[in-house]
């Protein structure tokens, strides 16, 4: 599936409106090398909607600049959007529910909340690289397993991909799992799932939300950090890196944002809204390539010389923490079960001969 006010230099380095905004003007601005789809039917009459769009730098921010860009494309299908800016995700997301907008933008993580099938999508080791992300979201705009973006009264309209997480340390021989063990590891403080599966490790969460993420490695607060190429100058880690520092060459996810819609809202207005969200999940499915090609790009802004390389048998040590953890914690009910199939699937399409494609277990 494709688709306020001024603030300190701190809420500047939060993660998910970034990283939107790069997905965003990739994946829906951006000319596309592959043959053109049609593009989607226009409205028979004009519709209005609202829609909640989270930047950490709110109303001034790139995000919301891309966001209005969208919204003027989108009135050539006499469909009009009202941008409502918000520099906390978590408000944004509390308004959405209220009705206050039809639409909300925000990261995958915080959409769970709305589409536990969808939401589950950014499990710890999902997809291993950005072919894997692709050949998920084709996956995902099939007629059939769309449905699953339908909860009660909210659907997902809209998933893009904003890279994958690397974890960012303060010293290079914090480099394996066991060395992790006593070592501050940032977490988002309102998903207690992170908390648990680091305190596991042995290391010890320090929580923190999207404006203080940053600011607790940067200002020696923790050790670790996880977060998207994309975010790496921006959020100023290389502050918290300092001389010794480094970024491990492993993702443990490939992360994503969401644009979720309140159904109940919008079929009124649009009868038809899941034949017009394939056309445009078609449509948006052309621009992937070049998304990865920018995704790509920003990981160059991580010198070269930070970069650690895991030998092997570090590499599949990993591999089996996060397919462990992903398991145990579908079990507990965290993740959907559906969507982890699909992702194991996608996953085996491209590495049948992977130990995990001959077990049952996800």
């Amino acid at each position: 599936m494709t688709c306020h006010l001024s603030l300190p230099a701190e809420r500047r380095r939060s993660l998910p409106g970034l990283a939107l905004l790069a997905s965003l003007l990739a994946t829906l601005a951006l000319p596309s090398q592959a043959a053109p789809v049609k593009k989607p039917d226009p409205l028979p009459s004009p519709v209005h909607l609202k829609a909640c769009v989270f930047d950490p730098m709110g109303s001034g921010g790139k995000v919301i600049d891309v966001a209005r860009e969208l919204a003027t494309m989108a009135q050539e299908f006499k469909l009009f959007v009202e941008i409502k800016p918000y520099s906390d995700e978590r408000v944004a997301a509390e308004d959405f529910k209220a009705g206050r907008c039809e639409l909300v933008a925000l990261s995958t993580l915080r959409a769970k909340q709305f589409n536990f099938a969808v939401g589950s999508l950014d499990a710890p080791g999902n997809l291993r690289n950005y072919e894997e992300m692709k050949s998920l979201l084709t996956q995902l705009s099939h007629p059939v397993v769309a449905s699953l973006a339908i909860s009660g009264r909210y659907q997902v309209a809209a998933v893009v991909p904003i890279g994958a997480i690397f974890v960012v340390v303060n010293d290079r021989q914090i480099n394996s799992l066991s060395k992790a063990a006593g070592k501050r590891v940032v977490v988002l403080e309102w998903d207690p799932i992170q908390a648990k599966m680091i305190s596991g490790l042995g290391a010890q969460p320090v929580p923190a939300d999207f404006t203080s993420y940053a600011g607790k490695f940067n200002n020696g607060q923790a050790d670790i950090i996880a977060a998207p190429a994309l975010g790496f100058k921006p959020m100023e880690l290389y502050k918290g890196m300092g001389n010794k520092g480094g970024v491990i060459r492993f993702p443990l996810l490939q992360a994503t944002g969401s644009v979720v819609l309140r159904r109940d809202l919008v079929v009124p207005r649009i009868p038809d809204l899941d034949r017009r969200l394939q056309q445009i999940r078609a449509f948006g499915l052309q621009y992937l390539d070049r998304l990865v090609v920018q995704l790509k790009e920003a990981e160059k802004d991580v010198p070269a010389s930070r970069w650690i390389d895991l030998p092997p048998a570090e590499r599949d040590r990993y591999y089996q923490m996060l397919r462990e953890a992903r398991i145990r914690l579908m079990k507990d009910g965290v993740y959907h079960p559906t969507m982890m199939s699909l992702m194991k699937r996608t996953r085996c399409q491209h590495v049948p001969g992977d130990a995990e494609c001959g077990t049952y277990d996800e």
